[in-house]
């Protein structure tokens, strides 16, 4: 593996590619430290620690790699350009002309990424004036009593809304600068900056707070997790496909054999992120009613909901991530146009009639394959998070299963791109 590090910085265009891109990272790296103009540093400085226990800021806060507490120029970071990208997947299913640009190749999927780039922005604003609101009313960091605005004027909190909108402009331009230019998918190798920049930290953390013991057996947990992530990431069923022979002209096509390889993991993290998500919603809720009574719906969330090893929150979470994964898999894969391809091709399953006989055989397959692809990923989510929390790690540790499932899907997938493109020029790979 060494040696073929070492032929990646001696190719030319490949050494330019990764330059290219850990220069990207590192201007990212920058503009999450800077603080938004209008901010108390003082204050958001004595509000740190307080925000790193806070459990209802762990999805957000995390994906902006502790950005959104401090009130960065990037503090919202990729999480609205997450979610309107997954807006625009949900939305291609019941509007008919999403659904026809995104069967249009290339020129379509360019339409569809523009859209993506104005409802992003969109996001952008309305959630940057959300966290703003909170951060004024002293809300945004519960426990936290520091004026984090000093000065609240019109122009101020105008100024501040624009140049975090911005900063999540131009962080979606370095993902496309990484994505046209550098290595691996630019959007993804931004959420792998922003997770893996606070591990040193909480890690260090846990070693100051629980000793040497505890430190130890939370890397050895994080260890073989990790194996079990990329074991079962890159786990799949391959289902065999025969191609008849036929004449075209004086030719002859076909004969030939191959797969269709259907991963385990067929929704990715993207059910995670969506259960983590929808309980994240009460919880702001709740959040901006202050509950003061000793009953009503607030106070109830925040008892059962707000803390990640209460069981109603960790039922709930399971329960989510399974529906999710089902619901995601059935409007991203669909049998019936695989099974019609298949059969203009000349294509078919061994043993299995083409057309509505091989739809059916799909979906058999896919539905069961989806039910251990979702109780994967709900354990993954789960039982690190339980299982730091009874070693006393705080909930936004960054070796939980949600961090550990980009991290490792990202590497595995910059990995193999650094391999194809050595094999191409007729080196060895990581993988031998």
């Amino acid at each position: 593996m060494l040696t073929a590090f070492i032929r990646v910085f001696r190719t030319p265009d490949l050494r330019k590619k990764v330059l290219f891109t850990v220069f990207i990272v590192a201007v990212f790296r920058l503009g999450q430290q800077l603080p938004t103009p209008g901010v108390s540093e003082k204050a958001v400085n004595a509000c740190e620690g307080i925000a790193r226990s806070s459990g209802v800021l762990q999805l957000v806060n995390l994906f902006s790699g502790n950005s959104l507490t401090k009130l960065t120029v990037f503090a919202l970071g990729i999480m609205p350009y997450i979610t309107a990208s997954i807006i625009l997947q949900l939305l291609a299913v019941v509007i008919p002309r999403l659904e026809t640009l995104r069967q249009e190749g290339q020129t379509g999927q360019a339409k569809i990424t523009q859209y993506t780039r104005y409802l992003t922005v969109g996001l952008a604003i309305l959630q940057s004036t959300g966290i703003i609101a909170l951060a004024r009313n002293n809300t945004l960091i519960p426990g936290c009593t520091q004026t984090l605005i000093p000065n609240p004027t019109i122009f101020t909190i105008a100024t501040m809304v624009v140049i975090m909108t911005a900063g999540t402009a131009v962080i979606m331009w370095l993902g496309e600068l990484i994505t046209d230019r550098g290595i691996g998918n630019g959007m993804s190798v931004m959420i792998f900056t922003q997770i893996i920049a606070v591990v040193p930290s909480q890690l260090l953390a846990v070693y100051d707070d629980k000793g040497t013991l505890t430190f130890a057996v939370v890397l050895l947990m994080a260890v073989a997790l990790i194996a079990f992530i990329a074991l079962m990431e890159q786990a799949q069923r391959r289902i065999p496909i025969q191609y008849a022979k036929r004449m075209v002209g004086r030719r002859m096509y076909g004969g030939t054999s191959t797969y269709i390889p259907l991963k385990v993991n067929q929704a990715g993290v993207i059910p995670v992120i969506f259960a983590s998500s929808l309980l994240y919603i009460p919880q702001l809720l709740a959040q901006l009613f202050r509950p003061s009574a000793t009953s009503g719906w607030a106070f109830w969330i925040q008892n059962n909901l707000i803390f990640s090893d209460h069981p109603a929150y960790v039922v709930s979470y399971f329960l989510l991530i399974v529906f999710f994964t089902y619901f995601y898999v059935s409007i991203t894969f669909n049998p019936t146009e695989v099974a019609d391809g298949m059969k203009k091709g000349g294509g078919f399953i061994p043993g299995i009639r083409p057309g509505g006989p091989t739809a059916g055989y799909l979906s058999h397959v896919l539905s069961r394959l989806t039910a251990a692809g979702s109780l994967y990923l709900g354990l993954v989510a789960l039982i690190p998070l339980v299982a730091f929390g009874l070693l006393g790690a705080n909930a936004n540790f960054p070796l939980g299963g949600t961090s550990i499932l980009i991290m490792v899907g990202v590497g595995l997938d910059t990995v193999k791109q650094l391999e194809s493109q050595l094999q191409q020029r007729n080196y060895e790979g990581f993988l031998r």
